[in-house]
């Protein structure tokens, strides 16, 4: 037998230095005062908490050191746009590996090498400390294996459910092992973790600063997965996506033949999916407060809580805040705050997400009697909107700096016109339009690469939506809780609380730009597709809008047809604010900066040049709401090292070949 298998085993030599550079201290970048030898590993609950928290960078969403952090990565959806566009979107480009991508077990063998070794010593009482707090570490490490589970679930589906740390030793085993599960039973697995978590987890967190995991985040994370695994079988039923739907690839192994699923079928799978993350998300909603907007934009001394949340030094005050990861000036920054006073690294608003946006009546911008003062400027868009609309577009002209503690030498003291005719993208507005969540007023945050604000990992008024969704999608209505949870979060928007007038005003057929109106290709319901631009309102720049588009389905009607990625309005009165030099455009110009009038009056970001992939408008395959495996696996996880005797199989739709893409249809 073949085998070079090293998916699942790491030394411990490597875990060892893993644990060394990791604490238990409030600050996950901070070293422990000590070193650890293996054979006193694991046995205190100090260190249980150092291994659990070293976790924490890997797998928890936090800024990164350098360009725009969590508030750039809803780039290439309709939400936010960059100049160039993602292989998602371009058939053909993206493409079979022929070795690494997403099929990998790093993250999970250090969780399964921890419960291997820490389990039993706890039932044998022979871990030193607090039985709470033992109890409370084991508990994170459950959650952050269910939240590497739910990062290959939304990847790759089906995936193999490993249990324990296995070393090279037994190939075979490594190779059984290997076969992948149903989506359906790793969803329940992830639940499942997140149970034992609810149950071991403290109600609050250890360090009292919510800068380690806690219940909440728990049953936050509960209600997310379970409200993905729902709508992904509900809008994907059928198909080649689901266990036992038309031409699942899972059924070509003898292993999942026969497939049941454990409710006994996929309406009662969904079914059970949407009550537990009704359930899940009702606890959190029902126990922590919104935190207040009093619409005040240009503060330093936290006048608008709601607005300075997102860009506050310690988050540990707001009661939304659930876990939030602190940044400290001498030993880990990151440059979100200056590009927050800038063109936010290159990623724009879309046009799109800008006009989805109510106004603050209620209405549509679209809708008689709405008010809607056209966007011929920004100024414009931003009257008379959803608060928080107000709140996050940048609008030319506004203070960017307030107060000056320091040197603050990449600092933007006043919001410039949008800078479309910049080629380097640290100064760059791809789209014209820019956002202001995460900024900081204070200068001394503003040195190069020395920012130090915080950044929300889990925030609670997600579980208010969760439940508003699901609840929707189970009942096709709304009870009194779900009713009440969009009140509170309208009313904090400071938009009127009357979403039935929104949805007797909503036209379908004037929403096309906002992806969330379709699943499968067709509208949905005007109901839900304002519970859905809620969802997109309140969350715009934090990360979750491609995870909303996959399980929603929302993306098959760029299949046979291109989508144009538009940002503001330059061809009209705003072309003013530049010279003729700024606004060089044309197709085959290499000098080219801006796309061309002829295109339409809305700055196209990504079509500028005719050499461009992106030139012609995104496109989809179905495919590509998963991602491909790598040919190397393949050959990995077979008898003879060939891809046809491998127990595992291709995601739907793509090749086994390395370098092979997925063409339109």
């Amino acid at each position: 037998m073949k085998i070079r298998y090293n998916l699942f085993t790491y030394g411990l030599a490597g875990l060892l230095g893993i644990f060394i550079v990791t604490s238990c201290n409030k600050n996950m970048d901070i070293s422990p005062p000590s070193q650890i030898t293996p054979e006193d590993y694991l046995t205190e609950e100090s260190q249980l908490a150092a291994y659990a928290v070293g976790r924490y960078p890997d797998l928890l969403p936090s800024h990164g050191g350098w360009g725009f952090g969590i508030f750039g990565i809803d780039a290439n959806t309709d939400n936010m746009v960059v100049p160039d566009l993602n292989n998602r979107f371009i058939p053909g480009e993206w493409r079979v590996g022929t070795s690494g991508g997403d099929w990998s077990f790093g993250n999970i063998y250090q969780m399964n090498y921890f419960f291997n070794r820490v389990l039993p010593l706890w039932k044998e009482n022979k871990i030193t400390g607090s039985a709470e707090g033992i109890a409370h570490y084991i508990g994170e490490m459950y959650f952050l294996r269910a939240v590497e589970y739910f990062n290959k679930l939304q990847s790759l589906g089906d995936f193999p459910i490993v249990r324990t740390a296995m070393s090279d030793k037994d190939p075979q085993l490594l190779v059984e092992t290997s076969k992948r599960a149903p989506r359906t039973e790793v969803a329940r697995f992830i639940l499942s973790d997140l149970d034992s978590a609810i149950t071991l987890l403290k109600t609050v967190s250890p360090d009292g600063a919510k800068q380690r995991i806690s219940k909440n985040v728990a049953y936050l994370l509960k209600s997310r997965v379970a409200l993905y695994e729902g709508t992904w079988l509900k809008y994907f039923k059928g198909t080649a996506y689901v266990p036992n739907g038309t031409n699942w690839p899972g059924a070509s192994k003898e292993y999942n033949k026969g497939y049941q699923f454990q409710s006994g079928s996929i309406e009662s799978e969904i079914e059970f999916f949407l009550k537990e993350a009704m359930t899940a998300s009702q606890v959190v909603a029902d126990n922590v407060p919104l935190v207040n907007n009093t619409g005040i934009i240009e503060s330093h001394n936290n006048e608008n809580p709601y607005f300075s949340m997102f860009g506050a030094l310690d988050m540990s005050g707001y009661s939304e805040v659930l876990l939030w990861r602190q940044y400290n000036e001498s030993l880990s920054t990151h440059n979100v705050p200056v590009y927050a006073q800038l063109g936010n690294y290159g990623v724009g608003l879309t046009r799109s997400m800008v006009e989805s946006f109510l106004m603050k009546n209620g209405l549509p911008i679209y809708a008689a009697g709405s008010g809607y003062h056209g966007d011929d400027y920004i100024s414009d868009v931003r009257k008379d909107r959803d608060g928080r609309l107000v709140l996050f577009l940048k609008e030319p002209g506004q203070k960017n700096i307030l107060v000056n503690l320091g040197l603050g030498t990449h600092g933007t003291p006043i919001e410039p016109k949008p800078r479309i005719f910049e080629t380097n993208v640290e100064k760059m507005y791809s789209s014209g339009y820019t956002i202001r969540k995460g900024i900081s007023y204070d200068g001394a945050q503003t040195n190069n690469g020395s920012g130090f604000t915080g950044s929300i990992a889990y925030r609670a008024v997600e579980a208010y939506l969760n439940y508003m969704e699901a609840c929707y999608e189970l009942h096709g209505s709304l009870d009194n809780k779900a009713q009440n949870y969009w009140i509170a979060i309208r009313k904090r928007a400071a938009v009127s609380e009357d979403f039935n007038k929104t949805i007797a005003a909503t036209d379908i057929n004037k929403e096309k730009r906002d992806w969330g109106v379709y699943s499968a290709g067709n509208f949905v319901s005007p109901t839900l597709y304002n519970i859905r631009r809620e969802r997109r309102s309140e969350l715009m720049a934090e990360g979750l809008r491609l995870m909303d588009l996959k399980r929603w389905r929302a993306m098959d009607q760029l299949i046979n047809a291109a989508v144009h990625f538009e940002g503001f309005k330059l061809w009209g009165p705003m072309k003013d604010w530049y010279t003729k030099d700024q606004l060089v455009y044309g197709a085959t110009n290499e000098k080219a900066v801006v796309s061309d009038p002829a295109l339409g009056e809305y700055l196209r970001p990504q079509e500028i040049r005719s050499n461009a992939l992106s030139y012609n408008g995104a496109r989809f395959v179905m495919p590509h709401y998963l991602a491909p495996i790598a040919v190397e696996h393949f050959q990995l996880t077979s008898s003879d090292g060939s891809i046809e005797q491998s127990v595992i199989y291709q995601n739907p739709g793509w090749p086994t070949v390395a370098g092979a893409g997925v063409t339109a249809k």
